[in-house]
């Protein structure tokens, strides 16, 4: 649903947003992510992290990288609505959209 990574040290959300989603998506040259919001996730095990959305919009070729995405497609909202009760989700990749789909339809 989402490419996604760590912030490495001294590395702002912005630039780690960009560098994942070129290096996941084995793409380079893509125009800088746009913010969207920022939430505090909890697994429910007393682990919790920040997490930041973003999202970017690319017209060209993807080549996935294959060490770390398991399958890849293009799926339109609908399409994504359907699948969240048959296929299993990273659970901050579906609380991250959970999230953004709340303040699309609030």
């Amino acid at each position: 649903m989402f490419v996604g990574g760590v912030v490495g040290a001294g590395e702002s959300y912005d630039d780690a947003a960009l560098r994942e989603a070129e290096e996941e998506l084995g793409v380079t040259g893509l125009p800088r992510p746009e913010y969207l919001f920022k939430f505090l996730y909890d697994d429910g095990a007393g682990r919790t992290w920040w997490s930041a959305v973003y999202e970017v919009r690319w017209e060209g070729p993807v080549a996935p990288q294959v060490e770390e995405v398991a399958w890849h497609g293009f799926l339109t909202e609908a399409e994504v609505e359907v699948r969240l009760g048959e296929w299993e989700w990273v659970p901050d990749g579906f609380a991250a959209y959970s999230r953004l789909r709340a303040r699309r339809t609030g």
